[in-house]
């Protein structure tokens, strides 16, 4: 599916990611840090190369504990250097300390009460060198990030979000549609597989919702009937009079939510109700679909734009480098599209399996 950009046509930098390994870099910003103590072990990893699926792998395997045991808050792209906390029992601790390659390393550990979960982190913090950009991409760049500071960037899923080729994808919508039953997935692979192409296809259909409304040029129009939230909470309602919500919205108090469908979704109503069911309609999708894997697909609403946090674009001999950070759930190849214009995107030397 073609993502339309929210930023001017007019500038671009071209380039590519992701040739060299520590041209990608990624750095999670925890919610929380470890109190201590506790039965939990929270060990501070350095992964390179390495999908998340695989660094679980390796950590049961190396530590003779099981894959449900061991706890990450967010996947990290494989192709990359990246950090994170990875919960373990406190069992593990002898062993810990040993665990060490040419791909994992463990830089701390300490101990604490609970085991992580998905969402414990507050965000990400990235720094990219993007090569063989244009003659002025420089200047292109700057006048970019200031649009972007100014209104924001769609918050699409990233394509590695769908799997190689989009198999991850294809895997989703064939169980949402009853085309294709979990016991068909590989035991040893299924309980991962079955979470990640469920969301896969959640994350398609958001896509597709986002996508209509940036064509339509309505990011920035509250309409009645939209599911709003309070900028840097939780709070969320349905909007019944879009007129007076409108100027929150411009003054940043509010963002325009959309949707990740399933039986705990928040609901909309009027024409944003008609335009969503059009895009489940156009994947033969229905609320039923979700309520099959209601456990795996509870639902929720996300924000339509993000906005990076301390965005800063540095020319190097090599390319340009970006440095921001952004909240949970956001991609960074998401934010440089907006930078690089590539239709169709320029193919990385390695996809990575994961977000």
């Amino acid at each position: 599916m073609e993502l339309p950009y929210l930023t001017s046509d007019c500038f671009s930098i071209g380039g590519r990611l992701k040739c060299e390994l520590e041209d990608f870099q990624v750095e999670e910003i925890p919610a929380y840090l470890p109190c201590g103590w506790g039965e939990h072990l929270f060990a501070w990893i350095e992964k390179r190369d390495v999908s998340a699926e695989e660094l679980v792998s390796t950590l049961s395997r190396q530590l003779h504990v099981g894959r449900r045991e061991i706890g990450v808050a967010g996947l990290k792209d494989r192709r990359a250097v990246t950090r994170q906390f990875v919960s373990l029992p406190q069992r593990c601790l002898p062993a810990v300390h040993r665990l060490e390659n040419d791909h994992i390393r463990v830089h701390s550990v300490a101990r604490h009460r609970n085991k992580l979960k998905s969402g414990h982190l507050a965000g990400n913090r990235f720094s990219i060198l993007v090569r063989d950009v244009v003659p002025d991409a420089f200047g292109a760049a700057q006048k970019i990030a200031a649009e972007i500071c100014r209104v924001g960037a769609p918050n699409y899923y990233g394509r590695q979000r769908f799997g190689r080729d989009g198999q991850t994808l294809r895997c989703g919508l064939d169980l949402l549609t009853g085309r294709k039953q979990p016991h068909e997935i590989p035991k040893s692979r299924r309980r991962f597989l079955l979470r990640l192409a469920l969301s896969a296809a959640q994350s398609q259909v958001f896509n597709h919702v986002l996508s209509d409304r940036v064509r339509d040029g309505l990011c920035h129009v509250v309409l009645e009937g939209d599911v709003v939230q309070l900028t840097g909470g939780h709070r969320t309602w349905c909007v019944h009079d879009a007129t007076s919500e409108q100027p929150r919205l411009d003054r940043g108090e509010l963002t325009l939510t959309g949707p990740m469908f399933g039986p705990r979704m928040i609901a909309t109503a009027g024409q944003i109700q008609v335009r969503e069911q059009r895009v489940l309609d156009s994947y033969g999708l229905d609320l039923a679909s979700f309520e099959r894997f209601r456990r795996l697909t509870p639902g929720a609403r996300r924000s339509l734009l993000v906005r990076p946090g301390d965005l800063d674009v540095v020319q190097v001999a090599e390319g340009l480098r970006f440095q921001f950070h952004l909240p949970a759930g956001a991609y960074a190849t998401t934010i440089l599209r907006e930078f690089q214009k590539l239709d169709p995107p320029q193919p990385e030397r390695l996809e990575p399996e994961t977000a």
